[in-house]
């Protein structure tokens, strides 16, 4: 009988014990939290709006890229240039000029990404981060094949000014989304 109140009573301190634990994890979580949001609200604040029609100089490097890709599709299918087609089981089926639907796509996403670059517009940034992950997802599973060192060294650097590219963007990001301060009077262009 002694051993079963022993029991019972071990128990009960386990659970305390417990209860304790989890009260001391979630003032730790909320100290965490605070201390966190302290963080993004001195960041915010070192945080300057961009002003009426100002973009920050990487995403005018950006809205070039966009530009000179759309143009440089354009020029290429206008100038015969032959891709080689790769059929659904893997097998190359020779060299053949664009689909013009391609053509038409991709110069229409890249035309519209550098007009929306060139304005600083919020969703053309978020975008072309889009476009340099799967730059930086394709370009790291090229790095995976390479054979020669200078495959290895040219996806290597496209890695880099991809990477550098879209750790840029980050900021210029925050400051295009950024909300206006109080007693500012300019309106939302979109």
């Amino acid at each position: 009988m002694a051993s079963r109140e022993r029991k019972r009573a071990d128990r009960r301190k386990r659970k305390e014990r417990a209860t304790e634990r989890r009260s001391e994890q979630a003032a730790k979580l909320e100290a965490m939290t605070a201390r966190t949001e302290a963080k993004n609200a001195a960041a915010r604040e070192k945080l300057e709006p961009l002003p009426e029609g100002e973009r920050p100089l990487v995403v005018t490097i950006a809205a070039v890229i966009s530009a000179l890709v759309a143009i440089s599709s354009l020029i290429g299918y206008a100038a015969g240039v032959e891709v080689t087609r790769i059929g659904s089981d893997g097998i190359e089926q020779g060299e053949h000029q664009a689909p013009i639907l391609s053509v038409i796509a991709a110069v229409g996403l890249m035309g519209t990404m550098a007009y929306g670059l060139w304005r600083a517009r919020y969703w053309a940034v978020l975008g072309f981060q889009a476009l340099l992950v799967i730059v930086l997802v394709a370009a790291s599973l090229g790095l995976i094949q390479a054979t020669e060192w200078i495959q290895a060294v040219g996806t290597t650097l496209l890695i880099v000014g991809a990477g550098a590219l879209f750790y840029f963007m980050i900021k210029a990001m925050a400051r295009i989304q950024m909300p206006q301060r109080p007693g500012s009077q300019r309106a939302d262009p979109d």
